[in-house]
């Protein structure tokens, strides 16, 4: 029995059933954009660790400033004792995302805590309990990230969930459109959001808008800008703040700092993790100071968020992203990714959609070019064929059925097309179709 082999069987022994486990493949180094499991094994890694990584396995700049650190503080509780990276680091990401005149900024330890402090803002600065949230949405998987997140199957038997939480249809062109134009549906879809207040919920008792621009685990739906712009001008109409999440959009991912950036708007609260710290438990909300400050003394906090490890980490990876200008980057990932899905779409009649924004790129596997027909048994084989191929992929969407790239966004040109190729030819053989494009570089 292989080294891998083993330590799955002593996975399975010992973590519960509830964990989720994507792949059965093992990692016991990783350097850049590339994996190395306990036998020895190399891989490509276009999963980033669920959209971490994006400057990249073990950075020396960071490694550094967490070495470094280490050894002067590990810990001393921020609410306890004052210690300079914490505050240090909230004052880099308040000028990296200004939010209006002035700024302020917590920090957390993880997305989904930040998303819980994001609402517990939201109510406190309205007076308000009601939240929408979107179809599709994920947002964690804490009892009110839960009751956020939108699929079904991470919630299983977890009930009762939060109250005051409203869901609304996610604005899905490709699955939702109806014969529309765009533009039509987008109107439709605007028109929808109004006439909640009219039968679900009153405005007044809203306190805000939670939303992905682009849904991680959702299937890397876009928001359209028409729609998001609309959506922020109706809040500020009836006093209801506008949150959006970005903690797997954000630090470069879509091409920018944040994905909001691309549509010119800036919300009233924002919450960060995954790539802020290059892996380390960092996240953190983002938001106008006079929202912020609406809060009672107390009801923010917590024993290890902004820890000073993970705040000298996440300084140094911001710090080495403005170096080596990581939203250049990403613009860069997601221009060859995209293209070459597009093509691959030609080539293959199992991929209903390409969608994405910047180096957030997917494709979605679908039968009989239905969008109501999703194949997720393909999209599992097509993972499982990759990575025998020594290439890490990974699905998302409601039915599994969306094959996502989040590579690290230093990854060479090399090992990109390596890695894209595998998936067109693995993806051809089970499919059955005969190559129609002929492919510069393909094996």
């Amino acid at each position: 029995m292989k080294k891998s082999e083993k330590l799955v069987a002593r996975r399975n022994a010992i973590v519960p059933n509830g964990m989720g486990m994507f792949s059965p493949l093992t990692v016991t180094a990783a350097k850049g954009a590339r994996l190395i499991d306990v036998d020895g094994r190399s891989y490509i890694d276009f999963a980033g660790g669920i959209g971490v990584l994006n400057a990249g396995h073990c950075p020396k700049p960071v490694v550094d400033a967490i070495i470094r650190q280490s050894r002067q503080l590990i810990h001393a509780c921020f609410p306890v004792a004052i210690y300079e990276p914490y505050v240090a680091l909230c004052e880099k990401l308040a000028s990296v995302f200004p939010h209006g005149k002035s700024t302020k900024v917590m920090l957390t330890s993880t997305g989904a805590e930040a998303i819980e402090n994001a609402v517990k803002i939201a109510r406190q600065a309205t007076g308000r309990p009601g939240i929408i949230c979107f179809s599709g949405a994920f947002h964690g998987r804490t009892l009110l990230g839960m009751t956020l997140t939108s699929k079904t199957g991470y919630k299983v038997g977890c009930g009762p969930f939060a109250p005051e939480i409203y869901r609304i249809p996610f604005p899905d062109f490709y699955k939702r459109h109806d014969g529309l134009t765009k533009e039509d549906f987008i109107d439709r879809e605007i028109r929808a959001f109004k006439d909640f207040f009219q039968h679900t919920a009153d405005p007044n008792q809203i306190a805000a808008v939670l939303i992905e621009i682009v849904q991680g685990e959702g299937g890397f739906n876009v928001v359209p800008e028409a729609y998001l712009k609309a959506i922020q001008s109706i809040c500020k109409q009836f006093g209801i703040l506008l949150i959006i999440d970005e903690v797997q959009t954000g630090f470069g991912r879509t091409g920018k700092w944040a994905s909001y950036e691309h549509f010119g708007v800036v919300p009233d609260i924002s919450t960060w993790a995954k790539s802020m710290g290059s892996g380390m438990p960092i996240g953190a909300v983002i938001g106008k100071a006079e929202v912020m400050d609406r809060t009672n003394k107390g009801t923010l906090g917590g024993t290890y968020p902004g820890n000073p490890v993970a705040c000298a980490a996440s300084l140094a990876t911001i710090n080495y992203m403005e170096e080596i200008d990581i939203c250049s980057k990403g613009e860069k990932v997601g221009k060859s990714v995209t293209n070459f899905f597009r093509k691959l779409k030609r080539e293959i009649s199992a991929i209903g959609d390409v969608r994405g924004l910047g180096a957030m790129v997917a494709f979605e596997l679908v039968k009989n070019q239905d969008p109501n027909q999703p194949d997720g048994d393909l999209a599992k084989a097509l993972i499982e064929k990759c990575s025998k191929r020594g290439l890490l992929i990974i699905s998302a969407g409601i039915h599994g059925n969306v094959i996502r790239v989040l590579s690290p966004l230093v990854i060479s040109r090399k090992e990109l097309m390596q890695g894209l190729n595998i998936i067109r030819e693995e993806l051809l053989a089970l499919t059955h179709e005969k190559p129609k494009v002929k492919r510069k570089g393909a094996k």
